[in-house]
């Protein structure tokens, strides 16, 4: 019998899905990950012997070796086929030194999505293991411990016990930081704004009804900043006599968004779905590993998903075009296929996400996945179609209507063709109004009438908290980190009580302000958002070969270790504040306090560790309980979703995953739940499944998104 040819990939699941594909002849085994790794109770990191690493094998891995071993030594051939970047391509050096490979032999296979066809064709062109990208993940290992190892220590015995600093983490850390000072120093600015509602003298048709903004008065910017100038104008307004003066008709495109990279994908995921970043990259690595699907057996859904490209392959465009032009027609597929320029220091090794066959629709397969496997699957899928469709177009007006030194100003756009948008728009930060109106049929010289007047106040308003996915953009643009790396920065700094997620908005703790003060008066250079940056740049050069990696070491080393010996001799123990809560400790009596742990706020008592008491904490919602009267408290499942229970539970057993609101159903009677849609409308809804009565709410609760 001959001998099999061994496959290694990184996880079971992916292992699974490459064994289908092959079938007799070859054995497929999963590394699980790092094999070898610094250890743990060390720094493993010899700045002294030029930054030698010492390698041991991660607890646990000792049994999986020795499978990987025995396949190996009746192995004819042993490819290597773990991911397709930095850490992938180290994994696969770890496991050729482990089993005593050739690292010059061609024994490194890579494919960027898990379809047969491109795992045959990777079989067929083996290559050597890149040193580029195994040294560029060193660096970066090595760095990273650096910093960890020799920061963190410190501290602890400044500050608190467990406290950890990491290069990227303490940056993102200082940026939260930094963005709630902006929004405790901002000032609001008072300002006002008049709109006219207008109609052409006799005109009946809705078409003739619009509405137009003051802009200004005697030639010069309208500017109301209290209410005694808003009077003012708002009079001037209502006693002059109006006629339309310049009027301007146009042309506006909207272009699709690039099919994803990884950011972006967190970004909108969070944005539409409402996904953590943690939470779409364990589905979409579901997604890219394999699915079951019925009739087709295992198969990978998305291509590679750790990306920063935007780039996509002649095949799958050709493919898109040719789908589009069947389903939705010519007039949708642009002459030439649309093309998308990448950030410039994108690495453009691997494609941009998408569907690895685009006839494989989300509503064709919805049966055989999760509901958040096809949540995302969707938006992968229309996304990816869309950016290879036309422009969407509107007609534009743009209208000047004056009398009387007062200037008032219409603008209104009309969607003329869908393109793009009839299967997807792209989501934003910020909720923002619907700008397509009704263009009025006007002339020039047509006298217009003003039915009323609305006069509404505001205040300028600070820049937004940071959302999972305003944060990730951010350390997108400005290049700190790379696509692996958003996710378990994120999740590692609201572990460590730097930053804590309220309503999907990320705050500041006083951890992460004591933290990033003393990072900023001693390792500033550390925690400084363009050295951050330029440090990618100089791995991205490691990776090209064009800088040996110890030498970053050498010259980042250094100037550490003196800020280092500066901190050690000059930073003072540090007291951390404890917020006071009107909780009595039911062990001592003590007034209990607020404190910050990996899964969030909770109540300690002051007096630990004579007393170690604790209590979660309590947040209780504006409605009664359905069944007992009770009330509700906001609680979180074991898989982290928000639900809704009776205080008085078990003897109570109400649960919702809904919100439900202080109001009851006017046809059945039954509780009533909150709902809202992308677009922030807003509605009370019945939760009586045969009844689902719809109540619109008239205005609006506070959007907390």
């Amino acid at each position: 019998m001959a001998a099999s040819k061994l496959v290694i990939v990184e996880s079971p699941a992916k292992a699974r899905t490459i064994a289908k594909f092959l079938g007799k002849g070859y054995k497929v085994e999963a590394s699980q990950g790092h094999v070898r790794d610094l250890p743990k109770s060390q720094l493993g990191v010899d700045p002294e012997q030029d930054f030698a690493l010492k390698y041991i094998t991660i607890h646990g891995r000792g049994k999986i070796l020795a499978k990987i071993r025995k396949e190996a030594k009746n192995a004819s051939k042993i490819y290597l086929a773990t991911d397709p970047d930095r850490e992938g391509e180290a994994i696969s050096w770890h496991l050729a030194q482990t089993l005593d490979m050739d690292l010059n032999a061609p024994c490194r296979i890579e494919f960027h999505e898990i379809t047969k066809k491109a795992v045959t064709n990777a079989l067929e062109h083996p290559r050597t293991l890149d040193m580029g990208l195994v040294d560029a993940q060193q660096a970066r290992r090595a760095l990273d411990r650096l910093v960890g190892y020799k920061i963190s220590p410190l501290l602890w015995a400044k500050i608190k016990k467990g406290l950890s600093a990491g290069r990227v983490q303490s940056v993102a850390t200082r940026m939260v930081v930094e963005r709630e000072q902006e929004i405790e120093a901002f000032i609001p600015e008072e300002y006002w704004d008049i709109t006219a509602h207008c109609v052409l003298p006799n005109a009946r048709a809705r078409k003739n009804t619009f509405k137009a903004r003051l802009v200004s008065l005697d030639g010069k910017k309208a500017v109301m900043g209290n209410e005694q100038e808003m009077l003012a104008a708002r009079k001037r307004v209502e006693s002059a006599s109006f006629k339309v003066g310049e009027i301007k008709n146009g042309e506006k495109k909207k272009q699709p968004a690039p099919p994803f990279t990884t950011s972006s994908l967190q970004q909108e995921a969070g944005r539409k779905l409402s996904f953590t970043t943690q939470k779409t990259m364990q589905v979409v690595q579901q997604l890219y590993e394999g699915i079951e699907l019925e009739n087709e057996g295992m198969q990978g859904l998305v291509t590679y998903i750790r990306t920063d490209s935007v780039r996509v392959s002649d095949e799958a465009l050709s493919a898109a075009r040719e789908f589009i032009a069947q389903e939705y027609g010519d007039n949708f597929l642009p002459a030439e296929p649309n093309v998308y320029k990448g950030r410039s220091n994108a690495q453009d090794a691997h494609e941009a996400i998408r569907p690895t066959d685009v006839r494989r629709t989300p509503d064709s397969i919805k049966g055989s996945l999760t509901k958040e496997q096809f949540q995302l699957y969707r938006l992968i899928y229309s996304r990816f179609l869309a950016s290879q469709m036309n422009n969407a177009l509107y007609d534009t007006m743009s209208m000047e209507i004056s009398g009387d030194g007062v200037g008032l100003r219409f603008y209104g756009e009309r969607k003329r063709f869908a393109g793009f948008t009839c299967i997807y728009e792209e989501g934003t930060d910020e909720a923002a109004e619907a700008s397509e109106t009704v263009l009025p049929q006007m002339q020039e010289g047509d006298a217009v009438t003003i039915q009323s007047i609305d006069s509404d106040q505001h205040f300028t308003q600070p820049p937004a908290r940071y959302t999972e996915a305003s944060l990730v953009r951010m350390l997108d643009e400005r290049g700190i980190g790379r696509p692996s790396t958003y996710a378990p920065t994120i999740t590692t700094i609201i572990a460590r009580g730097y930053v804590t997620r309220e309503n999907k908005r990320l705050f500041a703790t006083e951890l992460g302000r004591m933290v990033t003060n003393v990072m900023i008066q001693y390792f500033g250079e550390i925690v400084d958002i363009e050295f951050t940056a330029q440090m990618e740049d100089k791995l991205d050069a490691i990776e090209e070969g064009n800088v040996e990696w110890q030498q970053v070491l050498r010259d980042f080393y250094p100037p550490f270790e003196d800020m280092l010996e500066k901190a050690e001799a000059s930073l003072e123990k540090v007291e951390l504040r404890e917020e006071p809560s009107d909780v009595i400790c039911d062990k001592c009596g003590a007034n209990m306090v607020y404190r910050v742990g990996r899964y969030g706020k909770f109540l300690a008592c002051p007096n630990f560790p004579e007393c170690r008491n604790t209590l979660p904490v309590l947040n209780y919602i504006d409605a009664k309980c359905p069944k007992c009267g009770g009330r509700l408290l906001e609680k979180t499942s074991r898989k982290n979703r928000k639900f809704y229970g009776c205080e008085h539970f078990p003897e109570c057993d109400f649960v919702s995953w809904d919100l439900p609101v202080d109001e009851r159903c006017p046809k059945c009677g039954s509780y009533m739940t909150l709902k809202r849609n992308s677009k922030g409308e807003q509605w009370h809804l019945c939760a009586n499944e045969t009844c689902r009565h719809r109540v619109e709410v008239k205005q609006p609760v506070e959007d907390a998104e």
